[in-house]
């Protein structure tokens, strides 16, 4: 683990190896290769540093935005404002965007319907210690449903800290999009009655995740995918142009203790 320890530094700002260390619990691995999760964590951190440098070089006042179900932090803030401000790939031309669709129209689905249960051990975002104790946890409830998976409703009326715990975690019918990015991969991967074989992070912390039942959605025609696949195509351009920015950054900057070209 040597290397893993070191501080990044980032045109002089230094982020302590504890931060990565902390921000590593945030990020997935495979057991046995910390050094996955603590590379993605110093990547992440690094290139936050470089943006929040370069919004203060280009003299950027924090405007955060107050949502209903989360407020952003002034760093956030700056984040996003530098981003609006630096980043403006053209829109998709319908030549694209029928191209996308003619490509694999059975990409572009009505919503795909779950039923699925859960239990849920809430973690604070941040909180490292918090998320290991609740991966110790979830992962001897998992051991526990290995062996006697009729017991889910039982473990979820005792420990799940959702309101779905009284109906035993069931959440009732769900579409795409009821429910956050992480979740919604993992349904669309289990075979109906199964039980994730890991504990899934989301913001709200860790999931426990079983599959009761799946109808994928209807191919969509054209005219009703098309303002979908404008969006697709929007949002995958605006990415590749926010990666040539911190690609940008990154050359021009000096940085040691991580390699943001590898990145």
């Amino acid at each position: 683990m040597g290397p893993l320890l070191s501080d990044i530094t980032v045109n002089g700002e230094v982020i302590p190896a504890a931060t990565i260390a902390a921000e590593a619990q945030m990020h997935s691995a495979p057991k046995g290769k910390p050094g996955i999760a603590w590379r993605a964590a110093g990547r992440a951190l690094a290139i936050r540093a470089l943006l929040l440098q370069e919004a203060r070089r280009r003299g950027l006042v924090a405007e955060p935005v107050t949502e209903a179900d989360r407020a952003e932090t002034e760093e956030e803030a700056l984040v996003r404002q530098l981003l609006d401000e630096a980043v403006a790939p053209a829109a998709p031309g319908d030549d694209a965007v029928r191209a996308a669709y003619d490509a694999d129209p059975a990409k572009f689905r009505a919503p795909t319907l779950y039923e699925a249960a859960h239990i849920l051990f809430p973690v604070r975002p941040g909180d490292a210690a918090a998320l290991e104790a609740a991966r110790e946890k979830a992962e001897a409830v998992l051991a526990d449903l290995a062996r006697a998976p009729r017991e889910f409703d039982r473990l979820a009326r005792e420990l799940s800290a959702c309101p779905s715990r009284d109906a035993g975690g069931r959440l009732g019918q769900i579409a795409t999009g009821d429910t956050v990015p992480e979740f919604e991969a993992v349904l669309d991967r289990l075979a109906e009655g199964e039980i994730a074989a890991e504990p899934i992070t989301t913001r709200y912390g860790l999931h426990i995740i079983r599959l009761d039942a799946r109808a994928e959605g209807a191919v969509l025609p054209f005219e009703a995918a098309a303002p979908r696949i404008g969006a697709m195509l929007a949002k995958a351009e605006w990415a590749r142009a926010a990666r040539a920015f911190v690609e940008s950054l990154a050359e021009a900057a000096e940085v040691t203790g991580i390699d943001l070209k590898a990145a």
